[in-house]
């Protein structure tokens, strides 16, 4: 056997070998290797998501400083308030009658409590209220509602078409003068009071009179 021809056939072989490999080595690609023809697996990336947050509601507050709303004062019954004597105040139409009253109201019990309104007039003597001659009333002003503290007034002011001239005097329509020694006054929700004028009596023409709103400023 010629062992010289195996061994060209070996070299050549191998020659044949090593040249495929660097064929396959410069390949365009890279030359990682040879294509087997699976693509390489794809490991995804996760993507950032925006966090959304839903907006919330904001609970309104009370400024600094804001008192606590409280709980709202009852109405003042008839035990809760005594009625002043009236008073001439200085503002009362020209004449020799009565013209004006004050009349207060005040708060005896130990507690607020609230009057609102305009008061009822009845012309009376001393004795019975139940006895009296209504007033017709011209209301003047607005009511609105005034909470009394204890020893608190509430004050309205009457305001009579007046008495001229002296003795009995005259009433200017020609009507007759009317006198009354007590007036009873009718506070709403708060019953009757009498009471009568700190110096003489009531005396007025046409038995009517204008009211003002109960006030807790004393008119003038």
């Amino acid at each position: 056997m010629d062992y010289s021809n195996v061994r060209r056939a070996m070299t050549v072989a191998a020659t044949a070998v090593v040249a495929g490999v660097l064929v396959v080595g410069c390949e365009p690609g890279g030359g990682k290797g040879p294509d087997t023809g699976a693509a390489s697996p794809v490991i995804p990336t996760a993507k950032a998501t925006p966090h959304t947050t839903e907006p919330t509601a904001k609970v309104p507050t009370a400024p600094a400083g804001t008192a606590k709303p409280k709980h709202a004062a009852p109405k003042c019954g008839i035990s809760d308030l005594k009625v002043t004597p009236a008073h001439q105040p200085a503002k009362h139409p020209e004449g020799t009658g009565t013209g004006a009253a004050v009349v207060g109201f005040a708060n005896t019990s130990a507690h607020p409590c609230t009057v609102k309104g305009f008061v009822t007039v009845g012309g009376a003597g001393n004795g019975s209220p139940d006895h009296n001659v209504p007033l017709v009333a011209t209301h003047i002003g607005t009511a609105s509602t005034v909470t009394l503290a204890p020893g608190a007034h509430a004050w309205t002011k009457l305001t009579f078409v007046q008495v001229q001239g002296e003795a009995d005097g005259y009433c200017v329509s020609g009507s007759t003068p009317h006198s009354y020694p007590t007036l009873v006054l009718g506070v709403p929700g708060a019953g009757h009071h009498q009471t009568a004028m700190d110096d003489g009596v009531f005396a007025e023409c046409e038995n009517t009179v204008k009211v003002t709103a109960l006030s807790a400023t004393k008119p003038s």
